[in-house]
């Protein structure tokens, strides 16, 4: 779908330079980006392992003890509550010959005991027994390997780089934009996952861009005004910045996402932009389907695009949140997981109804599942060759410059 697009600068492939592997900017990527498991390979330390995504919400686990598995290709991570204020996340790996820990996906324990050789161990991590292991064996040199977490504002991001780049500037450029919603206060509603038989990529390439919105989201396009021509976007994005101020929102404009992020630090952007007045928010009758989030006063007709690290985006409406996060499941696989967020007080069947909820994105996402793969097999014959981007694709222009980049890395 769409993230932040600078429409004033789209499609200026011209002055763009060339990407790391010397291909011109401005087309898409050759077909061996999509298909050679030797790529793959390489993304997975290169970008996958190293890169911080949206793994769930502390109102996950509210009580000491409570956990819930998140895994991306190889890796397990076990995210717990280990105290009362303190989160923590450990690799799902036995530190005596590596079985994993935990085989359910939630839970509430008081440790963590292998089924194997049932060592034991604390909800910290620190070992506990060292059951006929000998007088010179020391427990506390055989914790849980820890995994790296923030929180951010309630949400619980994880990274399996054990040098991961940092999020204090994300967390500090996108304080305010996260305060007006004060995501802390929400809950997950629902969360599905849809598979997808193609590359991460090309999943992800679709929802950088909406040239495709018009022909192929009718639901979605009916709402939201990016799919105007770009000279006609202002005379609806005025109307809601007039508006925003009275709803309890401010305007921020934050671009540090693909080719702009900053060495060192993760990526992240926040953009608001107009849906059409016939609709608050985004539902089927463009009425309100939840209680507003936050301390916000009313509808502006808006909704916001956020993005953390370059899996995880959100698309904010004023009464309910939408994250999706998009992660590989192998060579020529992937997996769109969706996270719908309301007010953590608001009641299933009184304040909110789950069909209501869930409607458009899951409506939208099959149709995204459609094209993807159809896209995909396409890709697949021996005849693709890269083609050229219309000026609505700028963004995916800029994933290739990144990821391209994130390659060649020395």
């Amino acid at each position: 779908m769409k993230v932040q697009e600078k429409r004033a600068s789209m499609g200026d492939y011209a002055s763009r330079p060339r990407r790391a592997d010397g291909s011109q900017p401005g087309w898409s990527l050759p077909r061996r980006a999509y298909k050679d498991p030797a790529i793959y390979e390489q993304e997975k330390e290169a970008i996958f392992y190293n890169s911080w995504i949206f793994a769930g919400h502390v109102n996950d686990i509210p009580g000491v003890g409570d956990y819930f598995l998140y895994t991306l290709l190889d890796e397990t991570a076990i995210i717990v509550r280990s105290s009362e204020n303190v989160i923590e996340a450990f690799y799902n790996v036995c530190r005596h010959r590596g079985s994993i820990l935990c085989k359910e996906s939630k839970g509430s324990v008081k440790g963590f005991t292998c089924p194997y050789h049932a060592w034991t161990y604390k909800l910290d991590g620190k070992l506990m027994t060292k059951r006929s292991m000998g007088q010179d064996f020391s427990p506390e040199d055989f914790s849980l390997h820890p995994c790296a977490i923030e929180i951010i504002d309630g949400l619980i991001f994880v990274n399996f780089s054990p040098t991961p780049n940092k999020l204090d500037r994300a967390r500090e450029e996108l304080k305010g934009p996260l305060t007006l919603f004060d995501f802390e206060a929400t809950k997950v509603a629902v969360h599905r996952s849809y598979p997808i038989a193609a590359n991460w990529k090309v999943t992800l390439e679709n929802y950088q861009e909406c040239y495709h919105c018009t022909p192929s989201h009718p639901e979605y396009a009916q709402m939201h005004t990016l799919t105007v021509p770009e000279h006609q976007f202002d005379n609806y994005q005025q109307p809601m910045l007039d508006k925003m101020a009275a709803c309890g929102l401010k305007h921020y404009e934050i671009d540090q996402q693909w080719d702009h992020q900053e060495t060192g630090q993760e990526q992240y952007g926040y953009s608001r932009y107009a849906l059409f007045e016939t609709h608050q928010t985004g539902s089927q009758s463009g009425e309100p389907i939840a209680p507003l989030l936050g301390s916000l006063k009313g509808f502006d007709h808006g909704a916001s695009d956020l993005n953390i690290g370059p899996f995880t985006y959100f698309l904010i409406y004023n009464d309910h949140a939408v994250i999706y996060v998009f992660t590989p499941t192998g060579p020529d696989t992937s997996q769109c997981d969706i996270y719908w967020l309301v007010r953590s007080d608001a009641e299933e069947g009184f304040d909110y109804k789950i069909d209501e909820l869930t409607w458009l994105w899951h409506e939208t996402t099959l149709a995204d599942e459609r094209i993807i793969v159809d896209n995909q097999k396409g890709i697949n014959s021996r005849l693709y060759k890269p083609g050229p981007l219309s000026k609505m694709e700028y963004l995916v222009d800029r994933f290739s410059h990144w990821y391209l980049d994130q390659l060649h890395k020395d």
